[in-house]
C-alpha cells in the first residue's frame, strides 16, 4: 500500500479488507495458468493468492486495467 498513489490506496483499501472475510467474492476470477485471483474494483485490477491452509490472502499487485503487467505473473 505504501507504493501506490494516496487515490489510489484510499480507493481500494474497503475491497482489500473485504477479502478478509470473503476471499472468492461474486464477480472473482482465477488466472488461467496460475494460483492467482483477480477481481474488478472500477479501473483498477488486484491481483492476489489465496493460502486456505492458513487462512490469509497476499496481495500480490493492484493495476489499472490498461496494465496487462497482471497477466505476467503466470
Amino acid at each position: 500500500m505504501d507504493r501506490l498513489p494516496a487515490d489510489v490506496a484510499a480507493r481500494v483499501r474497503l475491497p482489500l479488507r473485504a477479502l478478509a472475510s470473503d476471499p472468492r467474492p461474486p464477480g472473482v476470477k482465477r488466472l488461467v495458468g496460475a494460483d492467482f485471483w483477480r477481481i474488478r474494483f472500477g479501473d483498477l485490477r488486484i491481483v492476489y493468492m489465496i493460502d486456505d491452509g492458513a487462512r490469509m490472502v497476499r496481495i500480490e499487485r493492484v493495476v489499472r486495467r490498461a496494465e496487462s503487467s497482471y497477466r505476467r505473473l503466470r
